[in-house]
């Protein structure tokens, strides 16, 4: 299952949800957006691909696109993942650098504690 936000699945067009399913198995759903809230709003599940993209740029290569591939961005995406894997693993604690990064911190802290 892939969560996507509502732009992905859209009327206009419809085949993203249909080749998910045919070609790659996916089962694909859209978070939908509350629509009496203006502005933004914080989605369920949204947390997590957020999380993730702000962990991969943290990785000074996946900050700006560089890889000319997409092959080599996939590549350079799998080891990105594979360091944050082996630091947990290893019991490193990443602390977190600047005022956006302990900002998102305190809220996930808050997240989890609710």
């Amino acid at each position: 299952m892939v969560w996507v936000d509502g732009g992905y699945v859209n009327t206009v067009d419809t085949s993203l949800v249909g080749w998910a399913a045919v070609t790659e198995g996916l089962e694909i759903v859209a978070v939908p957006r509350n629509a009496d809230v203006k502005g933004f709003q914080v989605l369920p599940r949204r947390r997590v691909v957020e999380r993730t993209f702000s962990w991969l740029t943290r990785c000074r290569r996946l900050a700006r696109d560089y890889e000319r591939k997409t092959a080599h961005a996939e590549a350079m995406i799998q080891v990105a993942m594979i360091r944050l894997m082996a630091a947990r693993l290893a019991g490193e604690i990443v602390e977190p650098s600047g005022p956006i990064e302990t900002e998102a911190a305190r809220r996930i802290a808050e997240d989890l504690n609710n």
